[in-house]
């Protein structure tokens, strides 16, 4: 190692976090001004046009209106038709190869040395000063050894120790709806379900657990990664607080645990108990990175397939009549929901080495990006895919949580926090009408909700 970055690995580990993220925000600030850095990416929402009208060359799925504009499903089908793996030179993002058809995506997803998800997993680069790392954009062996660290706290037998949590957390949110009035069920559901759960498995403090949401957020939504139109000023400031809170969250766990406190079962702690991550915060972006991809992966899947399956029971009312009268189906609808809705779009890859896909040649650093919204929704798979179908036979078959190495860890808690919201929501009401049409996110990466309103009618 150079000395200088010696001297740089030393201030990294001494300096907190929270000064570091400051002092970067400074010194872009400053580049800025002084014209010596790229201005951050600024989105104007345009129609985007039918995709009949756009030559197959210029198609470009990473617009982050694509979603919001409900314009996706035509331009998803129209390439798994006539180029499934489909080169986009010019975007805003670079240049990308968009993998459209599920068994094109479940091949590169489950070769992870020909398809490597380092540095990052979102079509963008990050804003400079924030190049975090997150095991989730590793590979093995590290990727391996940094999930093993945290994987305990989503086993089975945790799982079963925190339904009973869940479920009291439910029935609470679920008692204190209005009921005959409109309101909107983004924040009164599924964002207090969700930071509920991200208090509970970081051991956050539970007064400030909206915090948790609102990092997450921003931490996925900033224009250079996925569209989004955070303000980069808030964006530093943001994550400037979370490295705070995260920093006197561990050093608070780690006094504890020294003074004789058994150790909890928290992220925080299987972190600070695991040989490979004990001393994470000394490498202040790594630590970083890890804790903001646990609670956006916390965040995201479960938020946005509550509001999801509510609104695709509206959109499809004669598979509710069907949960109704049968609830043993609740199961397999979340799995469903969870495929009709793909609460995270895509993850992308970087080719190791030249290969073929489909017919077509990739080179050495290519990036792809795997359109997990798209294989979702390949008639090769999935008969009738843009129906929800509440007892569809493959419906745990889809791509949402990923495959192979890379595979969403927490799967089977998402899938037990909405099994539970579901058979509480099934005792309680009647129905759950949507009032006109959600309010949908700027971003090509989250496929979710900002707000959406309805009103509840009890069951007799």
């Amino acid at each position: 190692m150079k000395v200088i970055d010696q001297v740089i690995t030393k201030a990294q580990a001494t300096i907190p976090v929270d000064i570091q993220i400051k002092g970067a925000h400074i010194y872009q600030k400053v580049k800025r001004a002084a014209f010596l850095s790229k201005r951050p990416l600024v989105f104007i929402e345009q129609p985007i046009p039918d995709v009949a009208a756009v030559p197959l060359e210029k198609i470009d799925v990473s617009n982050p209106f694509m979603f919001r504009q409900n314009r996706w499903q035509s331009y998803f089908k129209r390439l798994r038709d006539e180029a499934p793996v489909h080169y986009q030179g010019s975007s805003p993002f670079g240049a990308f190869w968009s993998v459209t058809r599920y068994e094109d995506i479940l091949y590169v997803d489950k070769n992870h040395e020909l398809f490597s998800a380092e540095p990052f997993i979102v079509l963008g680069e990050p804003p400079e000063g924030l190049s975090i790392e997150m095991f989730i954009a590793m590979d093995p062996p590290k990727h391996d050894i940094q999930r093993q660290a945290v994987q305990g706290v989503v086993a089975p037998k945790n799982l079963k120790e925190m339904e009973g949590l869940i479920r009291q957390r439910v029935e609470d949110v679920l008692d204190k709806l209005p009921i005959n009035q409109p309101f909107d069920w983004v924040s009164r559901v599924s964002i207090e379900l969700t930071s509920r759960m991200l208090a509970t498995l970081l051991d956050f403090p539970y007064e400030q657990r909206h915090k948790l949401v609102y990092w997450s957020d921003l931490a996925a939504a900033s224009a250079e990664t996925t569209g989004g139109s955070s303000d980069m000023d808030e964006l530093f400031l943001a994550v400037a607080d979370m490295a705070r809170h995260f920093s006197d969250l561990w050093h608070n766990k780690a006094a504890r645990t020294a003074a004789g406190e058994a150790p909890g079962f928290d992220l925080i702690t299987l972190l600070q108990s695991h040989e490979a991550t004990r001393d994470l915060i000394t490498r202040p972006m790594e630590f970083l990175g890890n804790l903001a991809l646990l609670i956006v992966g916390g965040n995201d899947t479960t938020r946005n397939s509550m509001t999801g399956g509510v609104l695709a029971m509206n959109l499809f009312p004669e598979q509710f009549d069907k949960l109704k009268a049968n609830h043993d189906l609740i199961p397999n609808m979340v799995s469903e929901v969870i495929r009709w809705q793909t609460p995270l779009a895509y993850m992308r890859r970087i080719a190791t080495q030249d290969t073929m896909l489909n017919g077509q040649f990739i080179r050495k650093g290519d990036k792809l990006v795997m359109w997990y919204a798209s294989g979702n929704r390949d008639e090769r798979m999935f008969e009738r895919p843009d129906e929800l179908i509440i007892d569809r036979s493959n419906a745990r078959s889809h791509t949402s949580f990923g495959f192979g190495v890379h595979r969403c860890m927490g799967n089977r808690l998402a899938e037990m926090q909405l099994r539970i919201l579901w058979e509480e929501l099934l005792k309680r009401f009647e129905a759950i009408a949507v009032l006109g049409a959600p309010e949908i996110v700027q971003s090509n990466f989250v496929k979710g909700y900002s707000k959406m309103m309805v009103q509840l009618t009890p069951k007799a």
